[in-house]
C-alpha cells in the first residue's frame, strides 16, 4: 500500500500526459517551424550504425557535403531517436518516441523536485502545471524545438539535484544533480547558459537563510557543478573550440537579433494562439502568453509568502523546513527577473552583455517563466492545504480536482498541431529531401566560405569528382566517417571530394598521410601516375579527444563516489 501511495501521483502525471502527446500517437505528421528533426533523427541513426560515436558528423545533410551538426548543437534528444531508428523503428516513429519522451519526463522530474518541496499534493500540481504550461505546447507543436523542450524535461532534475547536494551533503545527490545539468547542456545549450546564473543565484539565496554548514553545502554545490561540466565536456568543449570553423555565428545576426523579437508585457496574460513567426512590436503570429492560471496562482504564492514572512510563528508552524521557503523566495526573485528579461526595458542588459546575443530571442525566457511559476503554483496548493485542518480533506482533494480540471480544459487545446500531413519517414529521409529541402532549413554548421547551392541542380551528386580522360575509379565505398577508393591514373590528376572541409577529416594516399587543398566546394588532392588508395577518415581532433576524456574521467570518478559512499554507509 505505502509503495501503491508513493506512486499514485507519478501514475496520474503519466495519465494525464496523454493529452499533451495524443497528436504524436496519430498517423503522419505535422508542420512545425523546425522541420529537420526526422532528418535529423535519420542522419544520427546512420552515423550510430556506421560505428561513429560520439556523433559529430552527418553524411547527407548541407547539400550533400556532409556537416559537423551533432559538434556544436546540442544531441541527447537525437541520441535517443537514433537509438530507436537503430533497433529498427523507422525515421518518423523513432522522432515521435523521442518527442513523447521529451515531454513526459518534464512531468516526472517536476513532480521529483515539487514533491520534495510541497509533498504529493503540491508536487502534482506543480509537475500538471509545468507539462501542460503554453510555452511548453509552443516549443512541441509550433516551433517543435525538439533540443529546447527536452532541455525543459531535464531543468527541474537539475535543481532537485543541486537543492539536496547542498541540503542532505550526499554523494548520491551530487550524482543525480550532475546528470541533470549535463543532460540540460546535451539537451540545448542555450537552455544551460540561461539556468546557469539562476543556479548560483539559488547558492546566493542558501547561503543567505542558512545559519550552518555553509562551507561543506557550497562545495557540495559547486562540486555538482563541476560533474555537471566535466560529464558534458565531450559536447561543449569541442563546440566552444571548433566554432571557428562553420558560419553558426551568422545566426545571431538578421531575422534572429534580438533587439526584433522583445516581448509586450501584455502579450505575456494574453497573445493570440498562431502557427506564424516572431516579429519586432507587440503583433506576433506566434503566442507569448505564460498562462492565465499560472499568473493568478503565482501571484496568490506571492500574497502567501508576504503573510508568512510578516508572521514569524505562522512561518515556523508552516514551514518544516528553510529550505522550502528559501526556495520560493528564490522563485519569486527569478520569474520576476525571466520576466524582465523579456521585455525591451532590459534591452541595456542585452547590450551590455554580448553572450546574450546568442539567446536571439528574449522571449525564450518563457522557458523559466513557466518553470518558476509552476514551482509557485505548487506552493500555493501546499499553502492552502496547510491551512485548512485536516478534518477538511474533502474539500482538499475537491480544490486539487478543481483546478486539474481547470488546467486540462484550458490548456489542453493548445497541445495540437495546425493541421495533419499524411507522410511516411522515407518523405522526410530520401536523399533528394535531404541534400536540398531539409539543408536549405539549416545550413549554418558549413563553412564560412563555402559556396552555398542556389538550385537543386547545384546539389552533389558524385562524392569524388574526377577528369575520366586522366584517371578512373575502380572501387569506392563511403559512410559517415570513412571513404575508400582504388583509383588508376594515367597522369598526375586532380581529385575533388565534395565533402564540407571541417578539421577532423585526413587523407590518406596509399597508407601515407597526404596533404589537401580547401575549397569552397570541397576538398581537393592530386595523386601521381599509376594505382593509388585512396583513404578519407573522420579522427577526432585534439580538443574534441580531450573533451571525451574529460568525460569519461568524471563518469568514472562519480562511479567510485557511489561505490565508496555505499562502503562508507555500510561501515557506520
Amino acid at each position: 500500500m505505502i509503495i501503491i501511495k508513493n506512486i499514485f501521483p507519478i501514475l496520474i502525471v503519466l495519465i494525464l500526459s496523454f493529452f499533451s502527446i495524443k497528436p504524436l500517437l496519430m498517423s503522419g505528421f505535422f508542420p512545425i517551424h523546425d522541420d529537420t528533426q526526422v532528418a535529423r533523427v535519420y542522419e544520427m541513426g546512420k552515423a550510430l550504425s556506421d560505428g561513429m560515436f560520439p556523433v559529430r558528423w552527418v553524411q547527407d545533410l548541407g547539400y550533400g557535403y556532409g556537416y559537423p551538426i551533432f559538434n556544436f548543437y546540442a544531441p541527447l534528444a537525437y541520441y535517443v531517436g537514433g537509438f530507436f531508428n537503430v533497433l529498427g523503428f523507422d525515421a518518423l516513429v523513432s522522432t515521435k518516441i523521442m518527442m513523447i519522451i521529451g515531454i513526459i519526463l518534464s512531468g516526472v522530474f517536476m513532480y521529483l523536485l515539487a514533491n520534495e518541496l510541497w509533498g504529493k499534493i503540491g508536487g502534482l500540481v506543480s509537475s500538471l502545471f509545468y507539462m501542460y504550461a503554453p510555452y511548453h505546447a509552443v516549443d512541441i507543436y509550433v516551433r517543435g524545438d525538439v533540443a529546447e523542450f527536452w532541455a525543459y524535461a531535464f531543468i527541474p532534475l537539475a535543481f532537485y539535484g543541486f537543492l539536496k547536494a547542498y541540503k542532505e551533503k550526499e554523494w548520491k545527490y551530487i550524482v543525480t544533480g550532475a546528470f541533470g545539468f549535463s543532460a540540460v547542456i546535451l539537451s540545448h545549450n542555450l537552455t544551460a547558459m540561461m539556468i546557469t546564473p539562476f543556479l548560483f543565484f539559488l547558492l546566493f539565496f542558501l547561503l543567505l537563510f542558512d545559519t550552518k554548514e555553509k562551507i561543506s553545502s557550497t562545495f557540495y554545490f559547486l562540486i555538482t557543478l563541476f560533474f555537471g561540466l566535466s560529464i558534458s565536456a565531450f559536447y561543449w568543449l569541442p563546440a566552444l573550440f571548433e566554432l571557428k570553423f562553420t558560419n553558426v555565428l551568422s545566426q545571431i545576426e538578421g531575422g534572429a537579433n534580438f533587439r526584433d523579437h522583445f516581448v509586450c508585457i501584455q502579450q505575456l496574460w494574453q497573445s493570440p494562439w498562431g502557427f506564424g513567426g516572431s516579429a519586432a512590436g507587440c503583433v506576433d503570429g506566434i503566442s507569448f502568453k505564460i498562462g492565465k492560471l499560472h499568473i493568478l496562482l503565482s501571484l496568490l504564492a506571492v500574497a502567501f509568502l508576504v503573510i508568512s514572512l510578516r508572521r514569524k510563528k505562522f512561518k515556523n508552524l508552516l514551514f518544516k523546513s528553510n529550505y522550502q521557503i528559501t526556495f520560493v523566495i528564490f522563485s519569486v526573485f527569478a520569474f520576476v527577473i525571466s520576466v524582465f528579461l523579456t521585455l525591451e526595458i532590459s534591452k541595456p542588459i542585452w547590450e551590455f552583455i554580448p553572450a546574450m546575443a546568442f539567446f536571439q530571442f528574449p522571449w525564450r525566457f518563457l522557458l523559466l517563466m513557466s518553470f518558476f511559476s509552476s514551482i509557485l503554483c505548487g506552493f500555493s496548493f501546499w499553502f492552502v492545504n496547510k491551512m485548512l485542518d485536516k478534518k477538511f480533506n474533502k474539500i482538499e482533494y475537491l480544490m486539487l480536482l478543481g483546478i486539474i480540471f481547470i488546467l486540462m480544459i484550458y490548456s489542453t487545446k493548445l497541445f495540437v498541431p495546425q493541421t495533419f500531413i499524411l507522410k511516411e519517414g522515407s518523405d522526410y529521409t530520401n536523399l533528394k529531401t535531404l541534400r536540398w529541402k531539409t539543408s536549405k532549413i539549416s545550413d549554418e554548421y558549413m563553412p564560412k566560405n563555402f559556396k552555398i547551392p542556389k538550385s537543386e541542380n547545384e546539389v552533389v551528386k558524385n562524392k569524388i569528382q574526377i577528369d575520366e580522360d586522366q584517371a578512373g575509379i575502380l572501387y569506392l565505398t563511403f559512410d559517415t566517417k570513412s571513404l575508400h577508393a582504388s583509383i588508376k591514373a594515367l597522369d598526375k590528376t586532380s581529385i575533388n571530394i565534395n565533402t564540407a572541409y571541417f578539421p577532423s577529416w585526413n587523407i590518406f594516399v596509399d597508407n601515407k598521410r597526404s596533404d589537401f587543398n580547401v575549397t569552397n566546394k570541397g576538398i581537393s588532392l592530386f595523386v601521381p601516375k599509376g594505382d593509388h588508395s585512396l583513404d578519407m577518415l573522420f579522427i577526432q581532433t585534439p580538443v574534441e579527444k580531450l573533451g571525451d576524456s574529460i568525460s569519461l574521467a568524471s563518469v568514472f570518478l562519480l562511479i567510485a563516489g557511489i561505490i565508496l559512499s555505499r562502503k562508507r554507509l555500510s561501515h557506520e
